[in-house]
């Protein structure tokens, strides 16, 4: 029987002291993909419905034709078989687009969710309704909330709920459903700002050589604007930053990994902020930015080794809206 995670939250107080700043409805969506990469594709998609504090309204689930190969079907059961029939992703996108339109995107690593959607939209020729998006690992940090990892099982156990079928969309959905509805409660009760992240929906894709569903088709994205050489970072570096200090002008800054934010606009926010954006990690890098940390990448294993600092997207946008000006130069 599962249990009800609400019994955990904190007990709500009066409708006037609900934050009014928090969101009016929700959408806890999960994928199942071909695999991480990014000309992977969508195998299945299910979206829980939430109004403003959490009540579940509805749910939807659906099978995607990948086109391709369905990848690792040992982990979301998916075979080419199961898959032949189903619909393409451009004749499911308004049925999935209607139960985004107007919500905040909630899933559990959400810039994975967020990407594959978005790059799923651009190759049908149009963008997800999708304007934020709350990751619940950033959630659960903002929290304290004492789990031994950031995996989906580790926040369900927390919160008591039963996880039934893992890696199917559906009930990995419900899950994240029944877990982000006692800690969005836990937020409202403490006042907590939610950690809302900017969505920026992909307007183009142009594919490479088509192929039928056990066949790649590569596909590549189309940036939004043409890329350029960035002017040299006018500040001296002032070494690395501290955690839970604030960034300095001059700053060394490195990304890795996919992004929520258009990674050339991410850039750009970071050189007009007064930071130096290095291609890759060395000893004098300041900080590594990576959603995703524990990944095997070059930069995230020479960070490791050169003791580079290590954050995740949202709490670099939180640190660029306060960068400390470069110290006076000797003249």
């Amino acid at each position: 029987m599962l249990e009800d995670p609400t019994e955990a939250a904190p007990q709500l107080a009066p409708d006037s002291s609900w934050p009014p700043g928090y969101p009016q409805g929700y959408a806890v969506v999960d994928v199942e993909t071909t695999g991480l990469a990014r000309d992977d594709r969508i195998v299945s998609a299910a979206v829980y419905r939430l109004d403003a504090r959490g009540t579940v309204e509805d749910h939807w689930y659906t099978l995607v034709n990948p086109q391709r190969d369905p990848g690792p079907v040992w982990i979301h059961g998916l075979t080419r078989e199961v898959l032949a029939d189903a619909p393409l992703f451009p004749e499911i996108a308004g049925a999935l687009a209607e139960r985004l339109d107007g919500r905040v995107l909630v899933a559990h690593n959400a810039v994975f969710d967020w990407s594959m959607l978005a790059r799923e939209y651009a190759r049908a020729g149009s963008a997800a309704p999708v304007r934020q998006r709350l990751c619940t690992i950033a959630l659960s940090k903002e929290l304290g909330l004492p789990l031994p990892n950031h995996k989906l099982e580790s926040l369900a156990a927390h919160y008591g709920v039963v996880q039934e079928r893992a890696h199917h969309a559906l009930d990995d959905a419900r899950v994240l459903a029944e877990a982000f509805r006692p800690s969005l409660r836990k937020a409202a009760a403490a006042g907590l700002r939610l950690p809302l992240l900017a969505c920026q929906p992909l307007t183009e894709w142009s594919d490479g050589p088509s192929g039928g569903i056990g066949r790649q088709r590569s596909y590549r994205p189309t940036s939004w604007r043409p890329s350029r050489k960035r002017p040299a970072c006018p500040y001296p570096n002032p070494g690395r930053y501290a955690p839970g200090g604030t960034l300095v002008q001059g700053m060394r800054v490195a990304f890795s990994g996919d992004t929520s934010v258009d990674r050339e606009l991410l850039e750009d926010r970071a050189v007009d902020a007064g930071l130096h954006v290095a291609t890759s990690v060395s000893r004098l890098t300041s900080l590594l930015v990576t959603n995703d940390p524990e990944s095997a990448t070059s930069k995230t294993v020479k960070a490791r080794s050169f003791g580079t600092p290590v954050i995740d997207e949202a709490a670099f946008m939180q640190l660029l809206q306060d960068v400390t000006p470069a110290p006076p130069t000797n003249r």
